[in-house]
């Protein structure tokens, strides 16, 4: 494991940390204090963008395919409705969440 702040830390790796600061920190003032339960967007908008570095999104270099929306993420035999306004509200999340990816990595 590397830090931002080890002598061996490479450029590429200070760079994603701190765009990952950047988007993280962004998401604690646009969410305030639900932040938290929206990190699971966070995680899957920085997963599924693409990065010039590798010309793919990380999960798609990873496994070779897109990631499916997180909309419908539940735990087994776990109930929950999802309706439209719901799908609405998360997919708008994830827009801003990916702009705001975009001016940290900008």
């Amino acid at each position: 494991m590397s830090t931002a702040y080890h002598l061996e830390t490479d450029g590429q790796s200070e760079r994603t940390i701190q765009t990952l600061e950047d988007m993280l920190r962004a998401c604690v003032i646009d969410f305030g204090k639900g932040w938290v339960k929206h990190l699971p967007l966070a995680e899957f908008s920085y997963n599924n963008n693409y990065h010039a570095s590798i010309k793919a999104a990380p999960y798609e270099a990873l496994y070779g395919k897109k990631c499916r929306s997180p909309v419908c993420w539940a735990k087994v035999g776990e109930a929950q409705l999802t309706g439209p306004k719901m799908i609405q509200e998360t997919m708008e999340k994830i827009v801003m969440i990916k702009q705001r990816i975009q001016a940290a990595q900008d």
